[in-house]
């Protein structure tokens, strides 16, 4: 039998009502004691790492989760992380970029509701992570949640409330697991380099979500307060032209002189982002070298961006050249992107 780390945050999955609320309360192994089938599957330890609300969520318990997988890594055959749903798809990507080329699968899985209720996704979300923890073929980072694998840099959280919460952006299920059985339409392809740690995030990046009308004055205060700031654009990319004179000045200034960064996403969830289609993405793009999210999803990128800028002695031409390198299927290029 395989051996399989279960560590705890907290999160729906472990909470009890309270007065005001819903909170985190049940430790793993009070949560392993609802699921009494992983006993078939695996042997299981387990280990409390902190019992929070996944809001509460900082790159500081990132480091935590990470470290508890590092100092366990030649003791185990895999862990599951039990997680809150809301940042998730933030943590499942963040540790994608902090334990790099794991042959042993490190499960993140949680759910819509606490284990202890009658009607609950959080025993089958349970059981089918450790399944797939187990199973000979499960490597590096991933989200088992409502029987659908994720890798996982392409999670994103799409319902508030029901089961099937997560979807996998921009890229298929590399598994499912049905029937008590991992059913697999990707093969696993064997990492040649060994596996990685990583134990800096630096979280001074700003997310600047565009509306209609978005005033200018926002831009000198955020590149005056962060060093890197995500511009969440319209469509497939481009930036209004109240904007553009502002933008302009504060890139001259931030950009050319002390190095921030800039990187233009997209709202639009599916399909990613090409600055080059339109006047108002390109001749941007041109002038400042832009980094481009293209298909990553927004969590990717955030969480891609942090341990990017915590690297040490790391220039613009590092990071844009970091960036575009394919970490757990994070990014995908097609032949006529102009970065290749």
């Amino acid at each position: 039998m395989k051996k399989i780390l279960m560590i705890g945050t907290g999160g729906t999955i472990a909470s009890q009502s309270s007065e005001f609320g819903l909170t985190p309360g049940l430790s793993t192994e009070e949560l392993l004691s609802y699921v009494p089938k992983v006993a078939d599957v695996c042997e299981v330890d387990s280990i409390q790492v902190c019992s929070i609300d996944s809001t509460n969520v900082t790159p500081d318990y990132w480091k935590l989760m990470a470290k508890a997988v590092e100092d366990n890594y030649d003791k185990y055959d895999g862990f599951v992380i039990c997680h809150g749903t809301d940042t998730l798809a933030y943590t499942a990507a963040a540790l994608s970029y902090m334990i790099q080329n794991s042959t042993k699968p490190i499960v993140i899985t949680g759910a819509q509701r606490p284990i202890s209720n009658d009607i609950t996704d959080a025993k089958t979300n349970l059981l089918e992570s450790f399944i797939y923890a187990a199973d000979d073929d499960s490597q590096d980072v991933s989200i088992v949640f409502d029987g659908k694998v994720i890798v996982g840099t392409r999670a994103k959280k799409e319902r508030a409330k029901s089961f099937n919460a997560f979807t996998s952006i921009n890229f298929p299920h590399p598994a499912i697991v049905q029937d008590d059985r991992v059913i697999r339409y990707i093969p696993t392809v064997p990492f040649k380099d060994p596996v990685k740690f990583y134990h800096e995030m630096n979280d001074s990046i700003f997310l600047l979500k565009l509306i209609p009308g978005i005033q200018p004055d926002i831009l000198p205060y955020l590149f005056e307060h962060y060093d890197c700031i995500v511009l969440e654009s319209f469509g497939v990319g481009g930036l209004p032209t109240t904007l553009t004179d502002e933008f302009y000045h504060v890139m001259k200034e931030w950009i050319e002189t002390k190095g921030k960064i800039v990187v233009m996403a997209t709202q639009v969830v599916n399909e990613g982002s090409n600055m080059t289609v339109y006047e108002v993405g390109k001749k941007v793009k041109s002038d400042f070298n832009l980094i481009e999210a293209y298909d990553m999803t927004l969590e990717a990128t955030i969480t891609k961006l942090m341990w990017l800028m915590g690297l040490p002695t790391m220039q613009y031409a590092d990071i844009k050249k970091m960036f575009y390198t394919t970490v757990n299927n994070d990014i995908i290029f097609t032949k006529n992107q102009p970065d290749i």
